[in-house]
């Protein structure tokens, strides 16, 4: 695991950027993305440049279950408005969390990342350790899976909502497993409401009651903090 640290949000979605634009002249092919405040600065790098992504394939972390195409709070209006409008990839692919059938929709997305092995994976981490919506319990076994969000994870999400009630108490993730099984692996985290689980994560041991530690077990993992996200580490 290499620990990068930077001063501001800017410069660590900067080094983030560095790295995919490096996976890319390495012939990465299909990169699998994350939704919320971490990345948005990584994907406005991505907007200023001249990266040409028609012939990659996007495959996202995860979708609220109830909401998707067409809903504003979204993942797939959040990641049409970031990225895809201006940046189209060849095909981009999220979770059905309005899907009739959650089951069916669950397997239907492990076929996909099947079909289409994740070169580079981007995450953030949540206060609780999470990643991915892969709540502290979560089996390292997992692939995609319907998850029950912990309170801590709807309080956090609260903020993209009129009100903490609007906040979906499901999602379908992309699985602890799934995400190991990516070539490359770059997990930015910002301010010190991450701190905490920042330090446990690289200096834990390795345990389900906090998902992010089971990156210390993958061989190429970079970890982007800046100052208040690193305040605990030794």
């Amino acid at each position: 695991m290499k620990i990068i640290k930077v001063a501001t949000v800017e410069e660590g979605s900067k080094v983030a950027f560095d790295l995919l634009k490096n996976s890319i002249e390495n012939d990465a092919k299909v990169f699998g993305l994350a939704t919320g405040s971490t990345p948005e600065h990584f994907y406005k790098e991505i907007l200023a440049s001249d990266l040409d992504f028609s012939d990659k394939i996007s495959i996202n972390l995860d979708e609220y279950v109830g909401l998707g195409e067409g809903d504003e709070q979204s993942y797939d209006t959040f990641m049409k408005a970031h990225l895809f409008n201006q940046k189209p990839f060849a095909k981009s692919y999220l979770p059905d969390g309005k899907a009739s059938d959650l089951t069916a929709e669950v397997k239907r997305y492990d076929q996909i990342i099947a079909n289409h092995p994740i070169d580079f994976q981007i995450l953030g981490i949540g206060q609780n350790g999470h990643i991915g919506f892969n709540e502290p319990g979560s089996s390292f076994d997992l692939t995609t899976h319907v998850v029950d969000l912990t309170a801590s994870t709807i309080q956090a999400n609260s903020r993209y909502f009129d009100k903490i009630e609007d906040v979906p108490t499901q999602a379908v993730s992309m699985g602890i497993k799934s995400v190991m099984q990516s070539k490359e692996i770059v997990l930015m985290a910002w301010g010190e409401r991450k701190a905490d689980a920042v330090a446990k994560m690289i200096n834990g041991e390795v345990s389900e009651a906090l998902p992010a530690s089971i990156l210390q077990n993958h061989t190429n993992v970079t970890v982007i903090v800046d100052a208040d996200a690193a305040r605990f580490l030794k």
